[in-house]
């Protein structure tokens, strides 16, 4: 019998148990057969924790170049700063279709989690429902892999079993499914890895897949598919890939994969395992530190994290605080303030006082919001005692996600000033740096006179220096971070599924089919709120699909799902059209005494048209000429 071996390839910091020292004294160091890595439950872990280190985790350490690539480069490549919710402090990006790549290592991956199908079977030493519990996970595995490969590109070669490499290539070669036939099987592969999870890990296994990371699972994978059959047809696409049905379905399968998402929500919500961490905050501001600390640090909140992917010892960690934080606190970073979360993120944030709307930042006694001229003296300009006045009102999850202007960040007033109105009228805004004396006082550009005392707008320190008027809170360290000037220091946990999600999951699919079994019209509104109540919010606001997008965008904000948010539901092209992103500048107006505050809506600086190609729906299959596969339509 053919013996095949192993490449582990897994970081210390992922590993499940505590000791493997029998399995790692095998001789050669570099490779184990799989017979005799898998003989045992210490192997077993081993193998998985391989597994789960190329699991498609869309964590701190993906972005545009693909996944485990954050402790190299960060620079302008965060998935949000491509999908409107932020832009880099240097560079003017949109991904085009050779970016957020993942095919080859999807298929290793594939290939290594059906050696498991074809292993555990044969293992004389596990009992039949250890054996059942490995296969399940082993299922969720291949639905998470096959997921991630087919929100990229649609319709999969399928392949089920542990394919033996031989001479005769021709017989390896699979063909594509359909793009309907590859989200059947993901749904299929969700249910077989349902059966006989745990319903709760604990210990060393804490970090491993239960029956509700694959109730949630299939429920993303579901309102995704579910998605792309009833949008296909804003962004149809033509060529021997659509004709064959390889990417794309009929807008008639819709309510069919919408229903499969309710359904894995509401197992999930009714399970009794899991719910919101900190749902009912008596205030505001115990709204704003719940949700800072939940994302500082998601075990304490087993409640909300559903599967979460941990980080080890600083220097193999992720670089989240060396890249974001803004210029003051860079923490001996060198290169901070590369995320700029934009104004029309901003402007999405809810207010208390008119709930269920955005709630665009107002700068003139007009209230015209859609003029981005910039700064003109016939303009009547609103005027604020503090550069963060002019939010006051707006929903906790904007102050815990964004640094805003004049806030407090580790003890520091982050100061982002884009420039002063002389008292002449003359203005200097996002200009070089300069200073007035006005009555004895000394005003400067930015707002400091040392570029290390501010955190916005100085071209001659660009890279560091925030466009937009905005910084980037969320998960970063509230404390300094040891050794922050290398990469790899932050060491906080990721939640790859929260119950937050869930709730918007169901609520979605709910509003989009019409679905109204059970109650759940009534059950999907109430799932609307609850994210919003836990922000502070005592309103309720009705079940509209505007309502629930708005909730998804500010509730997932910078968690990666704003990319896939608008691929599934085929917008990303109506909302790169031409289009340059937005920035908020607080300027201090010098013709007032004491000074105060005016903001001027405009794009931001440096800012250059950005379109989406609509073929970028999918992306281009490798390999063509040697894997006889049909390519993906205009590539």
């Amino acid at each position: 019998m053919k013996r095949i071996y192993i490449l582990l390839i897994i970081p210390f910091s992922l590993i499940f148990f505590s000791s493997c020292r029998d399995i790692m004294d095998l001789q050669p160091l570099d490779k184990v057969s799989s017979g005799v890595l898998l003989a045992s439950e210490d192997g077993i872990r081993v193998y998985f924790a391989n597994l789960y280190y190329q699991a498609p985790f869309e964590d701190f350490t993906y972005n545009r170049v693909g996944f485990h690539t954050g402790l190299v480069n960060t620079v302008g490549i965060h998935p949000d700063a491509q999908a409107g919710n932020a832009v880099n402090s240097e560079y003017n990006h949109l991904v085009d279709g050779e970016n957020f790549p993942w095919w080859n290592a999807g298929y290793k991956l594939n290939r290594d989690i059906n050696l498991l199908f074809k292993e555990i079977p044969n293992i004389s030493t596990l009992s039949e429902d250890k054996k059942n519990e490995l296969l399940s996970e082993a299922h969720f595995l291949r639905a998470f892999t096959y997921f991630a490969l087919a929100k990229r590109y649609g319709g999969l070669p399928i392949i089920d079993v542990f394919q033996e490499y031989t001479s005769e290539i021709d017989l390896l070669k699979v063909p594509r499914s359909t793009e309907k036939e590859t989200w059947d099987f993901i749904m299929n592969e969700c249910d077989e890895a349902i059966k006989f999870l745990p319903e709760k890990r604990s210990g060393n296994d804490s970090r491993r897949a239960t029956k509700w990371a694959a109730y949630a699972l299939k429920s993303r994978a579901a309102l995704h598919a579910g998605s792309i059959a009833k949008y296909w047809n804003k962004a149809p696409l033509s060529g021997e890939a659509v004709s064959l049905g390889l990417v794309g379905m009929d807008e008639s399968n819709a309510n069919h994969y919408y229903k499969l998402c309710i359904e894995a929500s509401k197992a999930i919500m009714d399970g009794g395992f899991h719910g919101l961490y900190k749902a009912n905050p008596s205030t505001v501001d115990e709204a704003i530190d719940n949700i800072l600390k939940l994302f500082q640090d998601p075990n304490i909140a087993p409640e909300e994290a559903i599967l979460v992917y941990g980080y080890g010892k600083p220097g193999s960690g992720h670089s989240m605080d060396f890249w974001f934080n803004p210029n003051q606190t860079a923490d001996g970073a060198p290169h901070p303030g590369r995320m700029n979360p934009t104004l029309e993120l901003v402007d999405t944030y809810e207010s208390y006082q008119n709930p269920g709307q955005d709630s665009p930042i107002v700068t003139t006694a007009n209230g015209n919001i859609n003029d981005y001229n910039g700064y003109s003296g016939d303009k009547n300009y609103l005027h604020f005692d503090t550069p963060f006045d002019i939010f006051k009102n707006k929903d906790a999850r904007l102050w815990s996600t964004v640094i805003l202007p004049g806030t407090e960040w580790k003890g520091n007033t982050i100061n982002i000033q884009a420039g002063y109105i002389q008292p002449d009228g003359t203005p200097v805004i996002e200009a070089d740096k300069a200073s007035i004396t006005v009555n004895g006082v000394t005003y400067h550009t930015f707002g400091a006179d040392s570029w290390k005392e501010y955190s916005g707008f100085d071209q001659q320190h660009l890279a560091e220096m925030t466009r937009t008027g905005f910084s980037f809170k969320k998960f970063l360290s509230p404390t300094p971070v040891d050794g922050n000037s290398s990469l790899g220091f932050s060491t906080n946990d990721w939640m790859e599924f929260r119950y937050a999600e869930v709730l918007l999951n169901y609520a979605e699919a709910v509003v989009e089919s019409g679905y109204s079994e059970g109650g759940a019209q009534t059950i999907a509104k109430d799932a609307l709120n609850e994210t919003r109540k836990r922000a502070g919010h005592t309103t309720n606001i009705n079940l509209t699909i505007e309502n629930v997008l708005r909730e998804r965008r500010v509730e997932f904000a910078f968690e990666n799902k704003r990319w896939w948010d608008l691929i599934r539901r085929r917008e990303f092209h109506e909302e790169f059209n031409n289009t340059i992103p937005k920035a908020l500048l607080p300027v201090l107006d010098l013709r007032v005494s004491p000074p105060k505050y005016i903001f001027v809506r405009k794009h931001i600086i440096r800012g250059v048209p950005l379109s989406f190609d609509k073929r970028m729906y999918y992306g281009p299959i490798p390999g063509i000429g040697s894997n006889d596969l049909i390519q993906n339509p205009e590539y």
